[in-house]
C-alpha cells in the first residue's frame, strides 16, 4: 500500500481553505491564483503540483462539500426501513445549515450559474447512491403513470438547493434550526408518503 505524504495533504488541505476564505471574502470570479498562493503561504508552483487551474480546484471544493454532506447522510442513522427519523433528519439539516451560515458567501457561488447545476448533479448523485436500496424498491405512480425515481430525487434536490440560494443570497434572519424545519415541511408534506416512505411522528 502507498504511504500517504502527510505534507501533500497538509498542503492541500492549506489551498482548499484559502480558496473557500477568499471565495466567501471577494466572489470567485475576483480570486486569482496568486491570491490562494499567498494565502496559503505557498508558491504557484507548488499550486500547480497539486491543481491543473482554478476551475479544477473549484470543482474539487465542490467534491469535499458534497463529501461532507454525505458523512452525515448515513441511511442507517436517518431511516428504519421505510421509516424516516424525522428528529435526526432536523438536527442533520441544523448542521449543514449551521455550516452553510460560516460560509454563505461560498455557497452563494455554488447555487448559482454554472455551479448550480454541478452542484445539483453531485448532490442527486449522492442522494441516489446513499439510498439506492431503498429507491429501488420502490414503484411510485400518479393517475397510473409511473414516476422516474430520478424525477423524484432531481426535484427533492432542486428544493433544496433553491432553500440554500434564497436563504444566503437574501441573509435572512432565520436560524439554521429554522431552515432545517423548513425544508422538512417543503420535502415531508406528501412528498415522501408519496414515495412510500412513512414518516416518524
Amino acid at each position: 500500500m502507498k504511504k500517504i505524504d502527510l505534507r501533500v495533504l497538509r498542503t492541500r488541505k492549506m489551498i482548499l481553505e484559502a480558496f473557500i476564505e477568499l471565495v466567501d471574502e471577494k466572489g470567485y470570479e475576483a480570486v486569482t491564483i496568486q491570491d490562494i498562493s499567498k494565502r496559503a503561504m505557498i508558491n504557484r508552483a507548488t499550486f500547480y503540483a497539486h491543481f491543473k487551474d482554478k476551475a479544477d480546484l473549484y470543482e474539487k471544493i465542490i467534491e469535499f462539500a458534497i463529501s461532507q454532506l454525505a458523512s452525515i447522510l448515513d441511511a442507517d442513522n436517518l431511516m428504519n426501513g421505510n421509516l424516516i427519523k424525522v428528529k435526526t433528519i432536523e438536527k442533520t439539516l441544523s448542521r449543514i445549515f449551521a455550516e452553510i451560515k460560516l460560509k454563505q458567501n461560498f455557497f452563494l457561488t455554488l447555487t448559482e450559474g454554472s455551479s448550480n447545476g454541478i452542484f445539483r448533479k453531485k448532490i442527486s448523485d449522492l442522494l441516489y447512491s446513499k439510498y439506492e436500496d431503498i429507491f429501488d424498491k420502490l414503484r411510485i405512480t400518479e393517475n397510473d403513470i409511473e414516476v422516474p425515481i430520478s424525477f423524484i430525487i432531481e426535484y427533492m434536490t432542486a428544493i433544496f438547493v433553491a432553500t440554500v440560494h434564497w436563504w444566503v443570497s437574501t441573509k435572512s434572519d432565520f436560524s439554521p434550526e429554522h431552515m432545517a424545519r423548513l425544508v422538512l415541511k417543503l420535502v415531508g408534506n406528501g412528498h415522501l408518503t408519496v414515495l412510500g416512505i412513512d414518516i416518524e411522528k
